[in-house]
C-alpha cells in the first residue's frame, strides 16, 4: 500500500510546528528583484497557464515539491532523469509537474541565463498552485541553489502510509516539521477498494468508514469496476483547498486509511479536530494561518546557498 497510498496529492503540514518562528536558513524574499525581477510572474504565468488546461496539476506541484524536499533537503533532486536517480524510487511513483518547471525554467533563462533555481521554481510553482485553488498565498523566501545528488536509494526519507501515525510522525519531526494529511486530490479505486468489501477478509468493510460515507463510496468504486478510476481525496469539496477533508476524517469519511488513521491516534486527532472545527466560509482560520507558515518552513529543509550546488541550466540534468 506504500505506493498506492503514494498516489494521493496534496500534503498538509498541519498546526503544531516545532517553533512558532519561521527560519528560512539564510533565504530572503525578494531575492530575484534585481537580476531577475520578473522570475516570480514568470513562474506564476506557467503554472496558471497548466492549471487552467487541467486543476488537477495544482495539487501535483505541491506533492512534487513536498517530495524534493524531504529528499536532500528543498534542491531539485527529484527533477533529475536518470536510470536511478531520485524520481525513480517507488516512492515517487505517480509524481507530477515536470513539465511546468521544465516550461518555467526554459523562460527565465532565455531572460536571465544561469541565475534562477529550479529549487525556486519548485518552491514558487508550489505556493501558486495553493494559491490557485483558493487557498492561502505568502510571501516565499528565495536563494536556493539545485543539488549535485539526485540518488533513488535516498527517497526512503519519504515518509509511507503504510508507516504507523508514530513512524510518519517521526519523520516529520527529523525535518522540524508534525501532521501530515491531504486536503485535495485524486487516488485510484485499486489503492482504497479493499476497504469498501473484504477489509477483514470475510466480506465487511473497514469498520472505521461511516455508515452514510460506505454507500456513496461503493457507488464511486464498484468490486468489478474500473480500478483505475480517479476518485477525489475530499469528497465535500474536491476542487476547493478547504477544511472539508479534516471534517471528513472526524465524520468517518476520508477515503484513505492511512488518513483515516489520523483520526484513531491520540497524537494527530486533536489537530484534525482544531480543523475541523474551527471554520470561516471555506476557511478555517488556524488552518489558512498555520498552512503559510508549515509551507515556509518545508520549503526551507536543508536548503543550500550561496556558492553550494549550482543553478542548472536544465532542471532535469546536472551542469
Amino acid at each position: 500500500m506504500a505506493i498506492s497510498e503514494m498516489s494521493a496529492l496534496f500534503f498538509l503540514f498541519s498546526a503544531l510546528l516545532r517553533s512558532s518562528l519561521v527560519h528560512s536558513q539564510g533565504l530572503q524574499i525578494g531575492f530575484y528583484d534585481n537580476n531577475c525581477p520578473d522570475a516570480e510572474d514568470i513562474v506564476r504565468s506557467t503554472v496558471e497557464k497548466y492549471y487552467n488546461n487541467d486543476a488537477t496539476i495544482a495539487p501535483g506541484l505541491l506533492r512534487l515539491h513536498f517530495h524534493d524536499c524531504f529528499v536532500q533537503g528543498c534542491d531539485a533532486s527529484v527533477l533529475i532523469s536518470g536510470a536511478s536517480s531520485e524520481r525513480t524510487a517507488p516512492q515517487n511513483f505517480g509524481i507530477r509537474g515536470f513539465e511546468v518547471i521544465d516550461d518555467a525554467k526554459s523562460q527565465l533563462e532565455a531572460v536571465c541565463s544561469g541565475v534562477v533555481s529550479c529549487a525556486d521554481i519548485l518552491a514558487l510553482a508550489a505556493r501558486d498552485a495553493v494559491d490557485l485553488t483558493g487557498g492561502p498565498s505568502w510571501s516565499v523566501p528565495l536563494g536556493r541553489r539545485d543539488g549535485r545528488i539526485s540518488s533513488a536509494s535516498d527517497a526512503k526519507a519519504l515518509p509511507s502510509p503504510a508507516d504507523p501515525v508514530s513512524v510518519q510522525r517521526q519523520k516529520f519531526a527529523a525535518q522540524g516539521l508534525t501532521d501530515r494529511a491531504h486536503t485535495i486530490g485524486q487516488t485510484d479505486c485499486i489503492f482504497f477498494r479493499y476497504r469498501l468489501y473484504n477489509f477483514t477478509a470475510t466480506g465487511n468493510a473497514d469498520p472505521t468508514i461511516s455508515p452514510s460515507a460506505l454507500p456513496q463510496l461503493r457507488a464511486l468504486c464498484p468490486p468489478a469496476g474500473d480500478g483505475s478510476r480517479r476518485v477525489a481525496l475530499d469528497l465535500g469539496s474536491p476542487g476547493a483547498f478547504d477544511v472539508s477533508f479534516f471534517k471528513n476524517v472526524r465524520d468517518g469519511g476520508a477515503v484513505l486509511e492511512s488518513d483515516q488513521r489520523l483520526w484513531g491516534d491520540a497524537a494527530t486527532q486533536a489537530a484534525v479536530q482544531s480543523f475541523a472545527g474551527n471554520v470561516r466560509g471555506l476557511f478555517g482560520l488556524r488552518f489558512s494561518y498555520e498552512f503559510p507558515k508549515a509551507m515556509v518552513r518545508m520549503s526551507s529543509i536543508a536548503v543550500k546557498t550561496g556558492s553550494q550546488g549550482e543553478i542548472r541550466r536544465k532542471c532535469s540534468k546536472f551542469n
